[in-house]
């Protein structure tokens, strides 16, 4: 079918420009777009990775302001748990799917929680700091990097039946990420200048498919759209050709992107009356890289997203109280730029090449218990705990002073109240205590030697609304 001659365009775009702010600089992303798209056209754009082909996907379908994602780092740098009502469970959600963002945990889960869709916010408060003990540059100092205090996260999730067997769903959301500001640079004594930090932004965007098998399993697949943001400043010290492979792109490269695609399986199933088992599988996302940074991270700018996977079980032990635990494992070790020791870059592997000096995280493994109890037909009321392995190393606190990912063991609790009109708020608070690394052996010796601490802790406060359609 085509549009009769001059019928007006189902879609028009004039002068299109997008503009990124990063160290006091703008960095344009899209530049004057202009097309307009009538009835049967079907229009492709054409760039390499990073000319904004996303960008302005995105900016057209109205979700460009989710790009500016903060950082939610938890679990290593993915969040504790997805959707505010797991959240209340410190994360719980493989066997247990309470809402429309169940699809970003487990796919199979969208078929058992109906015709809905969720929004939520979430208040992130982070505070990370560092110090510098004995080392022969400088004086044992401490240094805050709380330069942005509080973060805002939202997330939306959509589900719908197709039929008695099928659903769809559609979870837009904040994978995880990272950000240290400090004001006074860590890195001054080894010919840092300015402020130090990073920042890192992960949106991911997953439409799901779930079938129910039978009265008892579901199994589901989805695939995952990732857009990534990150920008590195005041870490020149490493930008000279002993330390890196392309010393020109390793600090205050303003904000850079890119773009990826992974996919995600699951399956629920009632074993028992009253019990019932999750599995969920997430593969890496392939990232393209980031451009600007080719000097910094391993394999020239490459920064995936870790593959991770789970299994969960829920027992509803009366008509009021369910209990629920998941396992999951991220596999941080398998991105070179995030898995690889700092020490690679002084065994002739720098910053930027195949196998350069990265993060030295370590794969986790993370344990989650949770507690649902329907205190009345429209109060129920949640809590939950859990504790993951340590993903930095002793030896590797040093360049995770901009990366203090230490958080092990998170409190959560919660609850959602039902309104007359078929919606419900739901209302869940996380408290990340507080995990201190101290360093053994983790200042390299040109770098003057000595150890540098790590610290971080986090409060999470987050609400969403349901619309039952």
């Amino acid at each position: 079918m085509t549009s009769a001659p001059g019928a007006p365009p189902v879609l028009s775009v004039r002068n299109l420009s997008v503009t990124f702010t990063g160290s006091g600089r703008d960095v344009p992303a899209v530049r004057d777009i202009s097309f307009d798209v009538h009835a049967g056209e079907v229009l492709g754009i054409v760039g390499e990775s990073g000319s904004g082909k996303s960008v302005t996907s995105l900016a057209i379908t109205g979700l460009l302001p989710l790009l500016s994602l903060p950082a939610h780092a938890t679990n290593g740098y993915f969040q504790h748990g997805i959707g505010i009502k797991a959240q209340g469970l410190a994360g719980v959600g493989i066997a247990l799917p309470q809402d429309a963002l169940a699809g970003a945990t487990n796919p199979a889960g969208i078929a058992a929680v109906g015709h809905r869709a969720d929004v939520g916010l979430t208040l992130f408060a982070p505070r990370r700091s560092a110090s510098l003990t004995g080392n022969a540059f400088g004086p044992d100092e401490s240094f805050s990097g709380d330069g942005k205090k509080t973060f805002a996260i939202p997330e939306f999730g959509y589900v719908r039946p197709i039929n008695a067997q099928t659903s769809v769903g559609l979870a837009v959301y904040g994978n995880g990420g990272m950000n240290t500001d400090y004001g006074r640079n860590p890195f001054a004594p080894f010919g840092s200048k300015g402020s130090a930090g990073v920042n890192l932004e992960q949106l991911f965007i997953t439409p799901s498919l779930a079938w129910k098998l039978d009265d008892r399993n579901s199994v589901g697949i989805a695939t995952t759209f990732a857009y990534q943001r990150f920008e590195m400043k005041g870490v020149q010290a490493f930008a000279n050709p002993f330390f890196s492979a392309s010393p020109t792109d390793v600090s205050n490269k303003g904000v850079d992107s890119s773009t990826g695609w992974g996919w995600k399986l699951g399956w629920t199933g009632e074993v028992t009356p009253g019990v019932t088992l999750g599995a969920t599988y997430s593969s890496r996302v392939e990232m393209g890289r980031f451009s600007s940074y080719k000097g910094l991270f391993a394999e020239r700018g490459g920064f995936d997203v870790p593959a991770s996977y789970g299994v969960g079980v829920a027992w509803t032990a009366t008509g009021a109280l369910t209990v629920a635990s998941d396992w999951q494992r991220i596999k941080y070790s398998d991105v070179k730029s995030v898995g690889n020791p700092l020490a690679n870059l002084l065994m002739g592997n720098p910053l930027g090449s195949n196998n350069g000096g990265g993060f030295g995280w370590r794969d986790i493994s993370v344990i989650k218990l949770g507690v649902v109890h329907a205190w009345s037909n429209a109060i129920t009321l949640r809590a939950g705990v859990s504790h993951a392995q340590q993903p930095i190393p002793s030896s590797e606190t040093f360049f995770n002073i901009l990366a203090p990912g230490t958080i092990q063991d998170h409190v959560s609790a919660g609850f959602s109240w039902k309104m007359a009109n078929g919606g419900e708020w739901t209302v869940s608070y996380t408290h990340a205590l507080e995990e201190e690394v101290n360093g053994k052996g983790s200042i390299p010796m040109p770098f003057g030697g000595g150890e540098a601490d790590v610290y971080l802790k986090e409060d999470i406060l987050s609400v969403g609304y349901t619309f039952a359609l």
